[in-house]
């Protein structure tokens, strides 16, 4: 499925706007007194977060910052659980099966809800198994290449690309991930020829990057910063609307290729079926500590750009989000490695 350059840019630009609000409701499991009073008792025990990626990357480090600050407020220890694999599925489905008591809950990420869209037959279903909690943050990407890659902007990146269709290699994080989509979005909307190449992570795309074997990347700012700031990579520009205070120098994508705007996300789910007061008392209490300033002021050096609201304001963010990247995946054609 092909769709004009023009045509793909008013869908995706259309899909901004939020779809109706979708209330997220809990079904009735207990008398509104006794649930009421289990809200007031949670948590009595351990919390465990299951995040779809291993230690290290930005998803596990905003997981344990945010872990952190809901521990000291509620008196219990929020225990991270890294189960990285299959894009996020493995996570996922562990969540999905777990008791909606509350004490199980998903970091939500991008290739969360993607994942659908990549992987045939999975035995769940993302949006309607999993209730929004609270968004945190989005990640924001950064543009880069190589230091003896010609071009120094966007536009030359574009005007090189043109004149060598075909010749650009750019790696990726994994086929399906935010960084391969980006790619391909870029792709359709400067209407360039580029070679993707998948690695299986972060580190090793970035060594191949530093090493001289790709051209450029697409990656989150936190992933890419350090590089950037000490010169082993000229960042090209960052994938939001404005420029960001962590890469002051940088100009948007958009500023070259209007419309084009990537972000990837965090914030928390759990099981569906979880009372709807323990969703409720989660989202005011991931709110609050996300409000304090020392977390944001670290959120903010890793690059990260604070976005908090309700449960149904997350629950919004996510289908606009499938409906943006769900026609990524079907022009391009991706599937999962």
């Amino acid at each position: 499925m092909t769709l004009p350059r023009r045509g793909f840019l008013h869908l995706a630009a259309g899909a901004t706007a939020f779809p109706a609000v979708v209330p997220v409701v809990a079904p009735i499991m207990a008398p509104v007194a006794a649930r009421a009073a289990q809200a007031d008792t949670y948590p009595s025990h351990p919390v465990h977060l299951i995040v779809g990626f291993g230690p290290g990357g930005s998803p596990e480090i905003i997981a344990r910052l945010v872990g952190q600050s809901l521990s000291e407020r509620l008196g219990q220890q929020f225990v991270i659980e890294n189960r990285p694999g299959a894009g996020t599925t493995i996570a996922t489905e562990a969540v999905v099966r777990s008791n909606p008591d509350g004490y199980t809950l998903l970091l939500v990420t991008l290739p969360n809800v993607t994942s659908s869209m990549l992987y045939e037959r999975l035995p769940f279903d993302f949006i309607a198994d999993i209730t929004p909690i609270a968004s945190i943050n989005l990640l924001p990407q950064v543009m880069v290449v190589n230091q003896s890659f010609p071009a120094k902007s966007v536009a030359e990146f574009i005007a090189h690309a043109k004149a060598n269709p075909g010749k650009i290699n750019m790696a990726s994080t994994g086929s399906g991930n935010l960084s391969h989509l980006s790619i391909e979005l870029f792709k359709i909307s400067a209407d360039v020829d580029i070679v993707h190449v998948p690695y299986r992570g972060a580190g090793p795309a970035q060594t191949a990057l530093l090493g001289g074997r790709v051209d450029g990347m697409f990656d989150t700012v936190p992933a890419l910063i350090a590089p950037v700031r000490a010169g082993r990579l000229r960042g090209l520009a960052v994938t939001t609307k404005k420029r960001l205070a962590a890469l002051p120098d940088l100009p948007t994508v958009g500023d070259f290729v209007p419309g084009f705007e990537v972000n990837g996300l965090i914030g928390i789910g759990a099981p569906k079926g979880t009372p709807a007061e323990i969703i409720g008392k989660l989202n005011r209490e991931i709110n609050a500590a996300v409000a304090d300033p020392k977390l944001q002021a670290r959120l903010a050096d890793l690059g990260a750009v604070i976005f908090t609201g309700s449960p149904q304001d997350f629950a919004k963010f996510l289908a606009q989000e499938s409906d943006k990247w769900g026609r990524v995946i079907r022009t391009a054609n991706i599937k999962a490695d």
